[in-house]
C-alpha cells in the first residue's frame, strides 16, 4: 500500500505535467460557457436586449479561430525551444523546461479559451440561452478576452528568454542549488549516518533497471518499526539499479516465504525507479547537468570557452552553500543512509570540465581559481578534494597546453592550492 508521502510525491510529479493544467483550463472553459445559461435567470429579462447581447456569437467565433491559431503557433515555438535546449545545452534540461509554469499557464489559458469559445458557439445554437443568459455570456467572454490578452503579453515577454542557453543554464543551476540545499539541511534524510551492516543481512534487489528517482524514507521507517528491524539504504536517489543491485539491506529475515515476499514488495514500493534521473532528491544530477553543458560548449565543434567559464562560476555558487549540519534531526531512527561526500560533488562538478577544457588556458586557469575559492569558502568540506581535483586538472593541462608558460602557471596554481596558499599569490587579480 502506498504511503501518504509517496502519494504526495507522485501527485506533485503529476501536477507538474502540462496536460494537467491544459485539461483543467479546458474543463473550466466548458463549465464557464454552460454556467452562463444556468445563472442567466438571475438577471432582468430585458437586460440582454438593451446591452446588445446578440453580439456575443461573432466575438466567440473570432476568439475560437484566433485561439486555435495562437495555440498551434505557441506549441511550435515550445517544441523549437526544446530542440534548441537539447542541442545547445543538454537533454537533461528538457524536463525543467517542460515544467515551466508560465509556459503551462499560457498554453492552458489559450486552449481553455478555445474550448470556452467552441462550447459557447455550440450552445448558442440551442435554446438553453435566453437574452439574460446571452448577456451573462457576453460579460464572461469579455473577461476571457482580458485573460487572453494578459497571457499574450506574458508569453511575448517570456519568449524573449525561453529556451535560450542562458535561460536553460539558470534553470539547471536553480534545480541543483535547491536539491543541494535540501540535502545539506538533511544530509542523512532523517536517518542515522551509515554504519556497516552485520553479516547475514536480508538483501532486497531491484526488479527494474533504471535510476532511483525517489525514496520514501518514511515508509521504510514504518516498515522497520512494524517488523522491529533495521534497514540500510543501499540505493540513494540517483543510483543506477538493476536486478542484481541491492535496494536495501535488512537485518530481519522472515522465515515464512510468504511473509518475506510481502516484505520485499512493500520495500520495493518505497522506491520510484525510472529510466531518467530526477533533480528533486538528487543534488548530484544538477551538478552533472551543468558540467554537461560546459563540456558541450568546450567541444571543438562549438568552441565556446565563455560558456565554460560561466558554468564554472555557477558551479562555485552552488557548491559554496554545501555545509551539512552536524546534528541533523533523527526522524527515522531505524534507517542508515550514506551522506554525499565532498569528493563526489567535486568530481561530478569539475571532472568533465577539467578533461574537456584542459587545452584551453583561460578555462583551465579559471578552474584552478574556482577550486581555490571553494577550498577557502568551506575548507573543512572542499580543501582536500579541491586540491586533488586541481592536481588532476593540472596534469591534463600539462599534456594538452602547447605553451610551456601556460603549463607552468597551471601547475603552479595547483601546487599553491595543495599548500593552502592564498590565490592572490598565484593568480592575477583579473580574468
Amino acid at each position: 500500500m502506498m504511503s501518504l508521502s509517496s502519494l504526495h510525491w507522485r501527485l506533485r510529479v503529476i501536477l507538474r505535467e502540462i496536460w494537467v493544467r491544459v485539461t483543467a483550463f479546458g474543463v473550466l472553459g466548458i463549465i464557464t460557457a454552460l454556467g452562463s445559461a444556468g445563472f442567466g435567470h438571475l438577471l432582468p429579462g430585458d437586460l440582454g436586449l438593451k446591452m446588445g447581447a446578440d453580439s456575443v456569437e461573432p466575438i466567440l467565433k473570432i476568439m475560437a479561430t484566433a485561439m486555435l491559431t495562437v495555440t498551434t503557433f505557441s506549441l511550435q515555438i515550445m517544441i523549437t525551444a526544446f530542440g534548441a535546449a537539447q542541442t545547445g545545452a543538454t537533454p537533461r534540461a528538457i524536463k525543467l523546461m517542460q515544467t515551466d509554469q508560465i509556459t503551462q499557464n499560457v498554453l492552458a489559458s489559450f486552449i481553455g479559451s478555445f474550448v470556452f469559445s467552441l462550447v459557447g458557439i455550440i450552445a448558442l445554437q440551442t435554446p438553453i440561452y435566453d437574452s439574460s443568459g446571452r448577456f451573462l455570456l457576453l460579460v464572461v467572454t469579455i473577461g476571457v478576452v482580458a485573460v487572453v490578452v494578459i497571457s499574450l503579453l506574458r508569453w511575448v515577454q517570456h519568449l524573449s528568454e525561453f529556451g535560450r542557453l542562458g535561460d536553460v543554464i539558470s534553470r539547471v543551476e536553480d534545480a541543483a542549488a535547491s536539491a543541494l540545499k535540501q540535502r545539506c539541511a538533511d544530509p542523512f534524510m532523517g536517518a542515522h549516518p551509515w554504519q556497516d551492516p552485520p553479516t547475514g543481512v536480508f538483501r532486497v534487489k531491484s526488479p527494474r533497471t533504471g535510476h532511483v528517482q525517489h525514496v520514501d524514507v518514511h515508509q521504510l521507517q514504518a516498515i522497520a518499526q512494524r517488523h522491529e528491524c533495521r534497514i540500510w539504504l543501499s540505493a540513494e536517489p540517483g543510483c543506477f539499479v538493476h536486478p542484481a543491485a541491492d535496494l536495501v539491506l535488512c537485518d530481519a529475515l522472515p522465515t515464512d516465504a510468504g511473509a518475506r515476499e510481502a516484505l520485499e514488495e512493500v520495500i520495493i514500493d518505497s522506491f520510484a525507479v525510472d529510466h531518467a534521473r530526477d533533480f528533486e532528491q538528487d543534488p548530484q544530477f544538477g551538478l552533472i547537468a551543468l558540467a554537461e553543458i560546459a563540456s558541450r560548449a568546450l567541444s571543438p565543434g562549438i568552441n565556446d570557452p565563455g560558456t565554460g567559464i560561466d558554468i564554472l562560476g555557477r558551479l562555485m555558487r552552488v557548491l559554496a552553500d554545501w555545509n551539512p549540519v552536524e546534528q541533523p534531526d533523527l526522524r527515522n531512527d531505524r534507517l542508515y543512509v550514506r551522506s554525499i561526500s565532498s569528493d563526489q560533488l567535486i568530481d561530478d562538478a569539475f571532472s568533465a570540465i577539467a578533461r574537456d577544457g584542459a587545452g584551453l588556458f583561460e578555462v583551465a586557469l579559471r578552474l584552478q581559481k574556482v577550486l581555490a575559492a571553494l577550498a577557502q569558502i568551506t575548507p573543512e568540506q572542499f580543501a582536500r578534494p579541491a586540491a586533488r581535483q586541481a592536481h588532476q586538472a593540472a596534469l591534463q593541462s600539462e599534456a594538452a597546453l602547447p605553451l610551456g608558460e601556460n603549463r607552468a602557471r597551471i601547475t603552479a596554481a595547483a601546487k599553491a592550492l595543495a599548500k593552502g596558499e592564498e590565490p592572490s599569490q598565484t593568480f592575477e587579480p583579473r580574468g
